[in-house]
Parts: structure tokens; sequence; C-alpha cells
């Protein structure tokens, strides 16, 4: 929508929102919660910040219960899943411990038993 009137500033707002049937108050809303961003974005915008910077300490290793534990100690009041959907949504994820299991490899050069 902003890139049609970023693109062609002639057509105006109020007609563009009109043939797409969509209420002026919508866009308007929408324009302002970009410049100012309620207080839940800004706080996940800082908790991804802290998420980030711990996940970078711990050498990319720690996923979300030993986060949420960090940042339980250091004295953030966050929910465990709301831990999990920022990291999600930053691209991070932990490393498993488990190993895989091995498995029996073959000598291409030898036959198969009968």
């Amino acid at each position: 929508m902003r890139a049609l009137l970023d693109e062609h500033p002639h057509l105006g707002v109020e007609p563009v929102l009109r043939e797409l049937h969509i209420p002026s108050s919508t866009y308007y809303r929408w324009r302002q919660a970009e410049k100012d961003p309620c207080e839940r974005i800004r706080q996940d915008t800082e908790l991804t910040g802290q998420i980030r910077q711990i996940h970078q300490d711990s050498g990319g290793i720690y996923g979300s219960p030993r986060i949420h534990a960090v940042l339980k100690r250091e004295g953030v009041h966050v929910g465990r899943k709301r831990v999990e959907r920022l990291m999600r949504q930053a691209g991070l994820a932990g490393i498993s411990p488990r190993r895989s299991k091995g498995f029996t490899r073959r000598d291409p050069g030898r036959r198969s038993r009968p």
C-alpha cells in the first residue's frame, strides 16, 4: 500500500483507499503505528537485543530454556514462550547436546555375505 502511494504521489490517499475498500482510519492508524510503536513492540525489541547478547555470549549454544533462566537470574520478568517466540523471529536457535547415533559404513571394495 505504502509502495503504491510512494510511487504515485499524484493519486492521493483517499481515492486509493476508496477504490480498495479500506477505511481511511485504518490506514492512518497503521501509519501512526509505524512511527510510534506500542509499548509491547518496544519491549520486544529491547528484549530481543538482550536475548541476542546472551546467545552470542554463550557461543550460540544456549536455547530458549537456558536464555530464559539467565534472564530470570538477571531479574527480567518474562515468560518462556515469549523468549521462544522472540528467538524464532530473530532466527536464533540453540545447539542440541544429543549426539546422533553412529552407523556402520560399508567397505565399497568388499562383497556382501550370502
